[in-house]
């Protein structure tokens, strides 16, 4: 992999400075704790894993800080430094190009790749079908052959990434093994009461199709036998074509879409666009690549939260 420059000097003044001293420069202050073990998650939804699994014996620092938007983040040295020094990192290869290629350089055999916990979909699942002839699903040709990395919007594959962390802990941390085990299946215990809660209430709804403003739905879609229409592919800053856009709208007139939905961490500028053409609200569907700076919640609350919008906007009863 042909390293971009930011990032190979980052990893260079690592290797220079020392841990020591990196450390001093770490954006959040902290230090080692030798009670703790050290975990960097690269994202929200993993740093939610690694908390609930890790409990008070991880100390865990997350890359992308809250209201960030997590698909083109990039490392500060102090963040490097954190990759460097932990020992365990928890990412999901494919997703942030500037922490693969921080893993790459001084992961080594402490980097936790999700991605290989199951096999990811491919780009297009749960999605639309179009009958119309010479068009590409979700206006995403150039994404066609690649894999979907939104994994944890499907609440079983996240309790076997738990499941697979809490053996990795165990490794890293011997002694604890049991405590990492008995908190994980707890998280398992939580996430299916979550999957049942999703199951049962969108059985039953007048509509299965949802209009969102990027492909990132298509775990969610799958499990829960919904297809997602997609203005934009898998990353939500790409702007759409005038054609895509066309498109949508008439799908969404198509399935008498009531609701366009957009996300917390990007524009909703697309989304009002659409939905002032098919005459539908907007509202908001929350892929949870991070959190919103200051609002209190986690991965269950606002999973919670967007089951509440998709039985209003699916009409599920």
């Amino acid at each position: 992999m042909t390293l971009r420059p930011t990032v190979r000097a980052l990893v260079a003044a690592t290797a220079l400075l020392g841990l020591g001293g990196l450390a001093a420069c770490s954006d959040d202050g902290g230090g080692a704790d030798p009670q703790r073990v050290d975990v960097t998650a690269a994202f929200y939804p993993l740093q939610f894993v690694a908390e609930r699994v890790g409990g008070d014996a991880v100390r865990v620092t997350n890359l992308t800080k809250p209201g960030a938007e997590p698909h083109d983040l990039e490392l500060t040295p102090g963040q490097v430094g954190e990759v460097n020094r932990a020992e365990l990192v928890v990412y999901l290869k494919g997703f942030q190009p500037a922490v693969d290629e921080a893993v790459e350089q001084a992961g080594g055999d402490r980097a936790f790749d999700v991605a290989g916990v199951q096999p990811l979909l491919d780009v297009t699942a749960g999605g639309h079908e179009h009958e119309h002839e010479g068009e590409k699903e979700a206006g995403h040709a150039e994404e066609s052959g690649g894999k979907d990395p939104h994994l944890w919007l499907d609440p079983t594959r996240l309790a076997t990434v738990a499941d697979r962390l809490a053996e990795r802990l165990a490794a890293v941390d011997p002694e604890r093994a049991a405590d990492y085990t008995a908190r994980a299946r707890t998280l398992r215990a939580d996430l299916e009461k979550l999957d049942a809660e999703f199951a049962a209430g969108l059985k039953t709804c007048q509509r299965r199709e949802i209009v969102v403003s990027h492909t990132a739905f298509g775990y969610l879609t799958t499990r829960y036998q919904l297809e997602q229409v997609g203005m934009t592919g898998l990353t939500p800053e790409t702007e759409p074509s005038p054609q895509r856009l066309a498109e949508v709208a008439r799908d969404a007139r198509e399935h008498q879409a009531t609701t366009i939905f957009f996300e917390t961490l990007v524009s909703p500028k697309v989304a009002e666009t659409i939905a002032e053409q098919v005459g539908a609200r907007t509202a908001v569907l929350d892929p949870l690549e991070g959190l919103s700076a200051g609002n209190g919640a986690d991965y269950l609350s606002v999973m919670r939260t967007n089951l509440q919008a998709l039985r209003t906007a699916l009409g599920c009863s």
